[in-house]
């Protein structure tokens, strides 16, 4: 694994590249004022809603919410991760991708060149083992249980299924030509070698699913037994290429199908994945003999906004969708989706598909249990709310993972259910509606002269952030503004503004379009592209007086919430004289101000 590619080059490859002409070389673009225009790649439209900002070197879909800057836009339209789309802008740049010198050297050529040999080998073998179940003189057994379940000649082709014969060595004597050879084999688990040295293929006597990964190579196999004796379904072991619980058998496939990948069905086998595929289902995927892991789901979330996991409805069933539940929600974002199908007893989506046929399973995973509902189904079987101590038990189990929620809105949302159950939702909607207050400027009390504060619609915390990250140089230029002055203040929002400012500080000629790339990774990045999208009513001439006014309001804010809480103390019991001098100290600021 190469080590990390260092932030300055990130930040130099994306001062170098203009997102227009990255757009453009994919998506037609049309000048439209100072930005640019086109119909959005990533949903069916019909207006243009998707704009791309010279200025600020980032794009938005009013439609479907999508947006980024440059690398952004080649990870979701060129389905790229994020190394693959730094490799494809750097080539275009003519330039090499520096690794950071560390416990994980860059990877060497010799690295590189084993690795595309043991892709080109994986491919071969994918290739023999479809061979032989068209031509191998006992491979009727086989063809006769694809036929049995229903598969027709045109899908075992598409999915390249194949057949592993009833032999000791067929691997092994077709592609261990030499020594080196057949250690490759042994490391990539096609063979296996016992303790007295003796060398016999991994897979026989089974039907045979090569496994993609996300970009198309074949990494490994999943081998369906033929015949009684043996795990009905056997894997391949971790190699160096494969990670199971890193892959999704299918996931390539759906993508390639699905320029926009809306919906995507977990299930639990590749023989439903491709049942599936035969009734135009082509958005299933399937875990490889593990539960749903978070890289799975982070890689989901990345690609579709609905995710339905599809399970029996028995025990296990249930509780293979609880697991797959706890590790969706740190991944699960605003606007994903995540609903829940459980099947009738003795029902599997392979059957059921067949029995109800496309449009009625269609509609089934289209009203799949929200997550929601099923969090708290799950969880109140197993507190009763009908006492205070059950009520206690209830948030005790439920915050700990509604706070690992990465959504802001889908953590709200589970946070109301949560007050509704418990019995504080009157005290929830109370928060609620303070917190709105407090981001409302038209209800808050201004002792500075009115400005574009007022008319932007965004609290003075939110227009920092903004105007930071639309013009970095501002941290600098504007000494008075330091806001770790009020790291102890308890706003929200506080500390995000303090990590922009600092940032900005140390890179006064970032642009925007660097600023969000520094920020991809921060726990609330999403804040920052939707205050990007806000309506900007302050000019670049207003922009430093503007800051700098917004900063001395929240100082403002600070003074007064402080004073009430002294007074308030004052009531209750005797003042410090530490605290009688810092109140005196504040009624002071505050006459003068």
């Amino acid at each position: 694994m190469a080590g990390k590619i260092p932030r300055d080059f990130i930040d130099d490859l994306l001062a170098r590249t203009d997102v227009v002409d990255v757009v453009d070389s994919r998506v037609k673009l049309k000048k439209a004022g100072k930005n640019y225009q086109a119909c959005c790649p990533f949903h069916n439209e019909k207006t243009p809603s998707f704009t791309v900002s010279q200025d600020k070197q980032f794009y938005h879909c009013f439609g479907c919410g999508a947006h980024g800057n440059a690398i952004s836009f080649m990870m979701e339209f060129d389905r790229l991760e994020f190394v693959e789309a730094i490799e494809e802008l750097a080539r275009f740049h003519g330039l090499e991708v520096p690794r950071e010198k560390g416990m994980r050297p860059a990877m060497s050529e010799e690295k590189k060149q084993q690795l595309e040999d043991d892709y080109s080998l994986m491919e071969r073998v994918a290739r023999f083992f479809q061979h032989q179940l068209r031509n191998h003189p006992h491979s009727q057994q086989a063809i006769d249980y694809l036929k049995q379940r229903g598969l027709s000649g045109d899908v075992v082709k598409r999915w390249e299924i194949g057949y592993a014969p009833d032999e000791w060595d067929a691997v092994l004597k077709t592609f261990g030509t030499d020594h080196d050879r057949i250690r490759q084999l042994i490391d990539l688990k096609l063979v296996n070698k016992n303790e007295q040295g003796k060398t016999y293929d991994f897979f026989r006597n089974r039907i045979m699913f090569p496994i993609r990964d996300r970009r198309g190579r074949v990494v490994g196999f999943g081998g369906r037994v033929l015949e009684d004796g043996g795990p009905k379904y056997l894997n391949s072991p971790e190699t160096r290429i494969f990670h199971k619980g890193q892959e999704l058998f299918g996931y390539y496939q759906a993508r390639q199908a699905n320029r926009q990948l809306n919906q995507v069905i977990i299930v639990e086998g590749y023989m439903d994945v491709v049942a599936l595929s035969q009734f135009d289902i082509n958005n299933a995927t399937a875990a490889l003999g593990t539960a749903t892991t978070p890289e799975h789901m982070q890689l989901l979330t990345r690609g579709t906004s609905h995710i339905v996991c599809c399970y029996d409805g028995d025990r296990a069933g249930r509780e293979a969708a609880w697991r797959a539940l706890e590790n969706a929600l740190p991944a699960l974002k605003d606007g994903v989706q995540l609903g829940f199908l459980f099947l009738p007893d003795g029902e599997d989506p392979d059957t059921m598909v067949r029995a109800v046929g496309t449009e009625a399973f269609t509609a089934l995973t289209d009203q799949a249990m929200p997550l929601s509902r099923f969090f708290f189904d799950n969880l109140l079987k197993k507190h009763q709310v009908g006492t205070p101590e059950g009520k206690l038990a209830l948030k005790n189990a439920a915050q700990p993972l509604i706070d690992q929620v990465l959504g802001d809105e889908q953590r709200a949302l589970l946070q109301e259910e949560l007050a509704k159950h418990v019995g504080e939702y009157d005290r929830f909607r109370l928060q609620q509606d303070i917190a709105k207050a407090n981001h409302n400027p038209r209800n808050s009390r201004n002792t500075q002269p009115r400005h574009a504060v007022q008319r932007s619609r965004l609290s003075p915390l939110r227009m920092m952030i903004k105007l930071l990250v639309e013009s970095p140089v501002l941290a600098s230029q504007c000494e008075e503004v330091s806001p770790t002055l009020l790291q102890s203040s308890g706003m929200a929002g506080m500390d995000l503004l303090i990590d922009v400012h600092q940032y900005c500080q140390q890179h006064p000629q970032a642009t925007t379009a660097q600023v969000i790339e520094n920020f991809r990774d921060h726990p609330h990045s999403s804040h920052i592209t939707k205050l990007l999208l806000q309506e900007n009513l302050v000019s670049d001439e207003d922009a430093r007086q503007v800051y700098s006014d917004s900063f001395a309001k929240l100082l403002d804010w600070h003074f007064d919430s402080r004073i009430e809480t002294l007074i308030s103390r004052s009531r209750v019991q005797p003042l410090s004289q530490a605290e009688k001098q810092e109140l005196n100290l504040l009624m002071k600021e505050r006459q003068r101000s």
